[in-house]
Order: C-alpha cells, then structure tokens, then sequence
C-alpha cells in the first residue's frame, strides 16, 4: 500500500474542496459523500510521525477529523430536504478547510530519532524544518550525494546561527557587526554564513573550534558555484559532506 503523507492530502483536498484553500464558507452536502469518505481514509493512513504539530494546532487537526467522521454517519446529512443538512454541511466543509490548514505546514518525510532534537529553539515549525535539513544531509551523505550533504548543513548551519543571533539585542548584534567589520548589511536577514560565524563567535554564541569548523562549512558549500568550484579545481566530495555536518553538529553543542 501507497505510504500517505500530507502533501497528498492536501492536494487531495485542493481537487475535491476547492473551496478549502481560499478558506471560503462551503457547504458540503450528501453529493460529495464518496470524496468525504475518501478524504477521511486517508487522513486515517497517514502516519502519526509526521503530525509533527504544537498542542494547539494538533487539537484543531483532532477536532477537524472528528467532524469529518461523526458528520459522515448523520442521516440529517444523508437528507438534503432535513432543516439541520444544510447546517451539517457548512460545518463540514468548515472542518475540511481546518484540515488542509493543519496539513500544510508539515514534512513528508519523517525525522529520524537520532537526529539533534534542537530543544533550545522553542518556535517548533523552525525547529523541525532545521531539523529536516540535518536529517536529510545525513540522509545524502549515507547515499554518497556529497553535494546534496554539503548544502543541506550548510544551510542547517546558517539557519542555527541566524536563529541564534536574532535572539540577541540589536544594539549587541549591531555592535558586533561592527567590531568585526562584516558584514556590510545591518540587516541579520541578509547576511550569508560568513557574516553569522564571525558575528556569532564575537557574541560568544560558538567557541574557536566550531569558528573554524564552520568557516570551513562556508568554503565547502560555496563549491556549489560552478565558477568558483572550477577555478579552484575542487569538487563537494565525501570530506566536505563530512566537513559540513561535523560544523552543524559543533554548532549544536555550542546553542545547547
């Protein structure tokens, strides 16, 4: 059997209910009962390791579901000329639009348990799609896709290092900017790795070793330009996927 994920679903919900994306009042009546019943098995099959969601928004998927299913079983629903059907359909297409909401946000692919569980960051939508990122270099690196690896932890490790410093007070963060002298723009947003590793060791966000770990994190990835990779006659290989995760995890350690 298929493996459900919710991109499946959504896209599931954007071809029966259209009406679920723009979040527009619909009524669902007895005609799309197959597709309700459809939609419910699936949300069934899809498996709980990608629920990854706040207790919130985990109790709007719960509830969502739960109108989906006691809505399917009432005759008044069955019966379009029942005075209550037309009311049991607007809070069914209502649940169906909560739905595709909670689904959006989450992974198709489930985090490995080994994977740094990245507590410190408390704002979980960033935490698990960093988390992703660490999990799926590993992932390249396991494949031999050395480049895919490289990239994908230094991109772990730029988003660590900008979370890390967008905590810091903007007058601290602006003075280190300066005493470092990089990088030009006052903006954390716009910086590259280079400007986070020297504004975050002046910060003390990282000890000298993760600097020098993740320095060479930064000259790795930039291999991904095919200029600069053919001039210095390198190429992302297994030392450079290896290089790269060894910064994250350094990285890590250090936030932690």
């Amino acid at each position: 059997m298929p493996r459900v994920v919710p991109s499946q679903i959504v896209e599931f919900v954007d071809a029966h209910f259209p009406h679920a994306r723009s979040r527009l009042e619909y009524v669902v009546d007895a005609q799309f009962k197959g597709s309700v019943s459809a939609l419910l098995r699936l949300v069934n099959e899809l498996s709980n390791e990608l629920l990854i969601m706040e207790n919130t928004e985990y109790n709007r998927f719960v509830l969502s579901v739960s109108t989906i299913d006691s809505t399917l079983g009432l005759q008044t629903w069955n019966d379009k000329v029942h005075p209550a059907a037309q009311l049991d359909g607007r809070k069914l297409g209502d649940a169906i639009t909560e739905l595709r909401a909670c689904l959006v946000p989450l992974p198709d692919q489930q985090i490995p348990a080994p994977t740094a569980d990245l507590q410190f960051i408390k704002d979980a939508p960033l935490r698990e799609s960093i988390r992703a990122d660490i999990a799926f270099a590993n992932q390249a690196l396991s494949n031999a896709e050395w480049k895919a690896a490289t990239v994908l932890a230094g991109a772990a490790a730029e988003a660590l290092l900008h979370w890390a410093i967008t905590r810091k007070k903007a007058s601290e963060v602006e003075g280190a900017r300066a005493a470092v002298n990089s990088p030009a723009s006052k903006n954390p947003d716009a910086w590259n790795l280079d400007g986070y590793i020297k504004v975050a060791k002046h910060l003390a966000l990282i000890d000298d070793e993760t600097e020098k770990q993740a320095d060479l994190a930064r000259e790795f990835r930039n291999l991904i330009h095919p200029g600069r990779s053919a001039r210095l006659a390198k190429v992302c290989d297994r030392g450079t996927a290896l290089s790269a995760l060894a910064a994250v995890e350094f990285i890590v350690r250090d936030l932690s």
